[in-house]
């Protein structure tokens, strides 16, 4: 009885697709919230996503906000305060 080899990997149902966002953050000078979640060094990691962005949008931008415990969510100031001053945000999310 001749071996079959079957190939475990499924069929790509729907193509990729480029994920857009509703905003031009490379005109004027957006600002760009960073909400780290709370966790040991999400603070750092979020500074480092903020020079990241900050080497591709030199004109932004990056505000860094802290939630002050991870296992809390973001009191409604705080995310108010986030909405009011930044056109976009980026959340740490997990550790």
């Amino acid at each position: 009885m001749p071996i079959t080899y079957v190939d475990p990997r499924g069929e790509v149902a729907d193509l990729d697709e480029p994920y857009g966002l509703g905003i031009d953050l490379r005109e004027g000078a957006p600002a760009i919230g960073l909400l780290a979640n709370g966790f040991p060094d999400s603070g750092p990691f979020m500074d480092i996503v903020g020079e990241a962005l900050a080497a591709v949008l030199p004109g932004a931008e990056i505000r860094r906000f802290d939630k002050p415990n991870a296992s809390a969510p973001a009191s409604e100031e705080l995310v108010k305060e986030i909405a009011e001053g930044c056109v976009a945000a980026v959340a740490a999310y997990g550790h």
